[in-house]
This record gives C-alpha cells, structure tokens and sequence, in this order.
C-alpha cells in the first residue's frame, strides 16, 4: 500500500479492472437480457469493458439484446468510467464523511491530471457540478423534444433522454436506437445538445476550468490550455469542412439532405467522431474519403483529463510544434511564448510513438483473424476501439471471439493507457547526479 500511495497512478489500472469484473458479472446475469438467458462470458466482457473505457462498440443489437436491468447497468458503467473510477469512489467518500484523506486525494489528483493537493475537495464538487449539471441540461433538451414533438411517453422520453445523455458527455456511444442517431440526423433538437454535450466532456476539467475562469483573457491560459482549446477548435472545423465536402453528393448519406440539414449531419457527426461514438450518419456507407479523416480524428482524441481517448489534443499539437521547431532549426519549443520543457516533449512522443505501436499490432492481428476484411476496415475499428471512440463499419460483430478479446484489450488500453503512462512519466521522473558525454548519431 505504500508503494501505492508513494506513487498512486498505479491504482487507476486497478480501479477500472474491478468495476469492469464487476460489470461483466452482472450483465452475466439472465436479468440483464430480455431473453432472459445468461449471456456469453466474451459477449459481457467486451460490453462491460466497452461501457467502462466508455467506448459504446457493441458486439449485441443493444436495445433489443439487453432490458432495463442491463441498460441501466451500462448507464452506470458508464458514468463511472467518464467520471473515473477514483474519481467516483472519492466523491461517494465526500458525499458521506464530509472528509477527503491524504490518500483519496492523491487518488484524485492521479486520476484527473491535478497535480496539487490542496483544492482536491472543491476540485471534486465542481466536477461533480459540471458532469451532472451538463448531463441534466441535455436530458432536459433531449426529453422535451422526444415528448412533445415525437409523442413519446413521458416515462419513455426521460429514460430516452438520459441515457443518451449520459453517453454523449462521457463519450461513450451507446444508443437505444439499432441505427444509432441516424434517425435524428436532422434534428438539432436532438443531435446539437447531444453533440455539444461530447464537446464540453471532451475538453477535460482541467482546460474547461480555466477557459470558463480566464474567458475574457485567453492570452493567460497555460499552454496546456490553449493546446486544446483551439486544437479542438482547428480539429472541429477541419472536420466538419473535410466530411461535409466528402459527402455532399453521396445519396447513402447526406446527399439527399437540404443545406442545413447537411451542415447539421456534418458538424453533428464530426464532434461525435472524435470520441462520441454516435451514428448521425450511418458510418458504414459513408465515402472512401471520409475514412482516414475520421481515423486521424478518432485516434487524437479529445483532451487530457477528459472522457475522451486518443492520444490526445495537447499532445498531437505539442508534436506539431516539435517539428516545426525542428525544420526551423529552432534551439528551443515555444508555444504562446512559453518554451516547452524536453521532458514533456519526450512524453508525448512516447505516448504517440506507443499508441501507434498498439494500434498497427491491432490492425494486422484483426486481419489475421478475420477472412475477407479489408485494410481500412480493420484499421478503422482498432482505431475506433483504442480511442475508446466506438464507431464502427459492422466489423466488430464479425470478428471471432479472439478478435472481440484483443478490441477489448485495446479498448482498457486506451482508456487507461495514455493517462496511467503519461502520469507515470511524469510523477516518476528522475534527476541523475551526473551527465555522460554528449554524442550525435546521424538522423535520418
């Protein structure tokens, strides 16, 4: 226990492996189905672990595989793997003893990128406030226009707006619908909150917190900050831009669409690419073009300390200026006139130069597995998967259980991957007494 607290980002492997056990053995359970029948051990493995990485893949048709018990329990599932596993336990602890430990706010402060302890406490309040505040906000929405334009029950339009909530802010993907948001693609009532709600839980706590405390002076954001404020900002319009020009004539998407109804369909579909999850527009027909765009997408993410996977914001563009200081010959990295420590440029090389590692193993042991698959199918879906972003082409489903287990180990990977290395990096970093002599192999 001392090594753990010593260095406590070592427990956030282990808290996501029990809710995930735990998960898995009750989706088990013939109460979870609505055939009432146990449920294989891969099958509600790969749910569980899907629901807790909050990912939203699914190797089940959801709506009609699971009932109310087992929807319920992936909604939990999920809210906890977004909120963070540590994260939760620490605000139940709060809620309850009115206290906050040494040790849960070293949890804490592992778990969502902070690293101070003394403001754990309102820390936790105010991501308490803003998850839940955002989720009720969207349900809100989400159930009104499910009531009062598409005449659902009051019942059925509150349990439809909440579930869909909560999966869009923790990124997750799950839908209560076979075609997913498909159906919705038009209505911004719908798919514009569910969208932004993606957005916001996509930024992370840390860089939301200070944009929304240093709105009117931008200029006194961190680095850190405004790498992924206005990288999500680029990554967003990019996108959008890139899909809507991709499908604009394609008749198995938008093409049939009016203008709004195609800006609307792009713009949705894009903020829920990134880590989302959702189908607006049904991904398996989409163009050849639109594909690597949405992988590149997928595989950075959102931002640290977020619901979201991927590689991450902050660190995509942190390499962007590594290599543009490099071509220019410059001795040093500067971003918004602050010079970028090697240690951290080193740590968001490794983290990169891993994730790619993991996701061309994945690629080449999906096709391996699968007859009849194709390149950009396979990379879609490992991609899908270690972003913990839960798009996919139908592959999934097809996949024999050997690949539905190696889907599942890259998606606890990806949730927990990056954070628990980059953590680690950084609270482990050691300072040597001494210096070897300086050497310059050849480059390239």
């Amino acid at each position: 226990m001392r090594r753990f607290l010593r260095h406590p980002v070592r427990l956030v492997p282990f808290g996501f492996l029990v809710a995930i056990a735990i998960g898995t053995g009750l989706l088990m359970l013939p109460w979870a189905t609505s055939a009432h029948h146990y449920t294989p051990l891969v099958t509600a493995l790969f749910t569980a672990t899907s629901a807790v990485s909050v990912t939203g893949m699914a190797v089940t048709d959801t709506p009609n595989y699971w009932n109310g018990f087992g929807l319920v329990m992936i909604t939990v599932l999920t809210q906890l793997g977004g909120l963070g596993i540590l994260t939760g336990a620490a605000l139940v602890s709060l809620a309850v003893t009115r206290q906050l430990g040494l040790r849960n706010r070293l949890l804490v402060q592992a778990e969502t990128a902070e690293y101070g302890t003394g403001n754990i406490r309102r820390l936790l309040i105010r991501i308490a406030g803003t998850v839940f505040g955002c989720e009720v906000l969207m349900t809100l929405v989400v159930t009104g226009r499910l009531w009062l334009a598409y005449h659902y029950p009051p019942g059925r339009a509150l349990w439809y707006g909440t579930f869909h909530s909560v999966q869009a802010f923790n990124n997750g993907g799950f839908a209560l619908y076979s075609d997913g948001l498909v159906g919705f693609s038009r209505d911004p009532w719908v798919s514009l909150p569910l969208a932004l709600g993606a957005i916001v839980g996509g930024l992370g706590f840390p860089a939301l917190f200070e944009a929304v405390r240093q709105w009117r002076r931008p200029v006194r954001w961190a680095v850190a900050t405004k790498l992924t404020i206005w990288g999500s900002v680029v990554l967003l319009a990019a996108g959008f831009v890139g899909l809507l020009v991709a499908e604009w004539g394609n008749p198995l998407t938008i093409g049939t669409f009016d203008m709004p109804g195609k800006v609307l369909a792009s713009f949705s579909q894009i903020a829920l690419s990134r880590t989302g999850g959702f189908d607006v527009i049904n991904v398996g027909r989409l163009s050849e073009e639109s594909y690597p765009l949405l992988i590149v997408l997928m595989f950075i993410g959102g931002g640290s300390a977020s619901t979201a996977g991927g590689i991450k914001v902050s660190t995509f563009f942190l390499l962007a200026f590594v290599i543009w200081a490099e071509l220019r010959g410059e001795p040093d990295v500067i971003v918004g006139r602050r010079r970028i420590a090697a240690s951290s440029q080193r740590q968001a090389l490794t983290v990169a130069l891993l994730s790619v590692a993991l996701v061309a193993v994945g690629t080449i042991g999906v096709i391996a597995l699968t007859e009849h698959v194709l390149f950009y199918e396979s990379l879609f879906e490992v991609t899908s998967a270690f972003s913990t972003t839960g798009l996919t082409v139908g592959l999934t489903s097809r996949l024999p259980e050997v690949g539905q287990l190696m889907l599942t180990a890259l998606m606890y990977i990806g949730r927990v991957g990056p954070l628990t290395l980059g953590s680690a990096i950084a609270l482990n970093t050691r300072h040597r007494l001494y210096r070897y002599p300086k050497e310059q192999p050849v480059v390239g």
